[in-house]
């Protein structure tokens, strides 16, 4: 069974008041709905999480149809890395119990997981934005060759945003 997921993991940033406006970055971001995959890379302490938070901000209600993940370290084993895909997913998507039942399948079902979220993602019309912050500190090979085949899978309706 995966260890409990810290909550805040699940949140997207609050925005902090008097930060300077970037519109160029925001603009640069060129994020429309047909777009699969947003990549925002750049040395840490420059503003990923901060502009990520206040495009949402600006271009979502109250967060509606983003699912969030803090990432760091601990993430960097399938079974946790994929149950917080799930818990992060399913604040904006209801899904059927079978996806949780995999998280407690050994050895992990990556293929089968990815399967799985596909085909939950499908019954849901909305919009939805997966981000991903600090991908970079999720160090497993099995991990991104996960996320990879999640990208060649998912409907056009779901978009993942990979914070690096």
């Amino acid at each position: 069974m995966a260890r409990p997921i810290i909550a805040t993991k699940l949140y997207v940033p609050k925005r902090r008041r008097g930060l300077v406006a970037r519109p160029r970055l925001k603009e640069g971001l060129g994020v429309d709905a047909d777009v699969r995959l947003v990549l925002v890379s750049a040395p840490a302490g420059f503003g990923k999480t901060t502009l990520l938070t206040e495009w949402f901000d600006e271009t979502s209600k109250d967060g509606t149809g983003v699912a969030w993940i803090s990432l760091d370290p601990s993430d960097s084993e399938p079974t946790m890395f994929w149950a917080c895909v799930v818990s992060a997913l399913e604040t904006v998507v209801a899904f059927e119990p079978t996806v949780r039942e995999l998280l407690d399948t050994s050895p992990f079902p990556t293929e089968l997981m990815i399967a799985t979220l596909v085909n939950e993602l499908v019954v849901s019309t909305d919009d939805v934005w997966l981000v991903l912050d600090d991908f970079h500190a999720v160090d497993n090979r099995d991990i991104v060759q996960g996320i990879a085949a999640l990208l060649d899978r998912v409907p056009s309706h779901v978009h993942v945003v990979i914070s690096t």
